[in-house]
């Protein structure tokens, strides 16, 4: 099992419940690139659903691609509830972005949000490339952490991301980059005719408990390492509550940033 499967399988329904949905515009911005009103889409690194939902309606038949059976019984479960007479066919599927084995040319857009950061570039792009028609398009997509709520609130989060930064470093742990090089890779690759970086916004609501629920699913390696012994007060979560609890007593405005990488096959 993979380090990404294994670390979210036992947290799924935690994950659905407090990650951001992708928002409209970026839906819409994917659709003007592929050139198609209502597109084939796969969506790798599905994990509970919630990207391949922003499509119900929008895309003719929708393929998540996700190898935790964790995540893949929510967003079994959350297409059941949510995509029902949306017009849009979807498909799970038990595979990884490297290899999904389905046909050549079967998509006219392939996503991958909050997941490219996982994937071997190497397998994972040929793989892209074969599944995509000509004309296709790859967006992959991050946000940016934390969402914008505050000056306080983004500064206890910082804290927290750099005390869990130096444990990692004292573990000997490789920190992750989300979407560092996914431009350059894809370029690199000559898979793909063109490719650039966008940037997106989204803006939800949310209180203190969401706040430092997303920080504990975000920010690599917190939750293991309070699980294996750390205090909330050694990795600054706990001043992270506090600060969550006075900014955010009654929900706020958060306002999201997404890096949204295109390529055209």
């Amino acid at each position: 099992m993979s380090d990404a499967t294994s670390r979210f399988s036992a947290v799924a329904g935690q994950y659905d419940a407090v990650r951001p949905r992708p928002p409209e515009d970026l839906i819409e911005l994917i659709t003007q690139w592929a050139g198609v009103t209502r597109p084939d889409v796969v969506d790798l690194g599905a994990g509970t659903g919630l990207s391949a939902l922003a499509w119900a309606g929008r895309a003719a038949a929708v393929t998540a691609v996700e190898p935790s059976a964790g995540m893949r019984a929510v967003a079994e479960r959350r297409i059941a509830e949510s995509a029902t007479g949306s017009g849009t066919r979807f498909t799970l599927l038990d595979a990884t972005a490297e290899a999904t084995g389905l046909p050549d040319g079967c998509a006219d857009v392939v996503t991958a949000s909050q997941a490219m950061h996982w994937f071997a570039p190497d397998r994972a792009l040929p793989e892209i490339a074969r599944l995509l028609r000509p004309g296709g398009v790859l967006a992959a997509y991050d946000c940016d952490w934390p969402p914008c709520i505050d000056g306080e609130t983004g500064a206890a989060w910082e804290r927290v991301a750099r005390l869990v930064d130096e444990e990692q470093a004292r573990r000997g742990l490789a920190a992750l980059h989300h979407g560092k090089h996914h431009l350059e890779r894809i370029r690199r690759s000559a898979l793909f005719r063109h490719a650039e970086l966008i940037a997106v916004h989204g803006r939800e609501r949310g209180d203190a408990e969401r706040l430092v629920a997303v920080a504990l699913s975000a920010i690599a390696h917190a939750a293991e390492f309070l699980a294996d012994g750390c205090t909330e007060e050694e990795l600054g979560i706990a001043a992270l509550r506090d600060v969550a609890s006075r900014r955010l007593g009654q929900p706020r405005t958060w306002w999201w940033t997404y890096r949204v990488h295109l390529a055209v096959r």
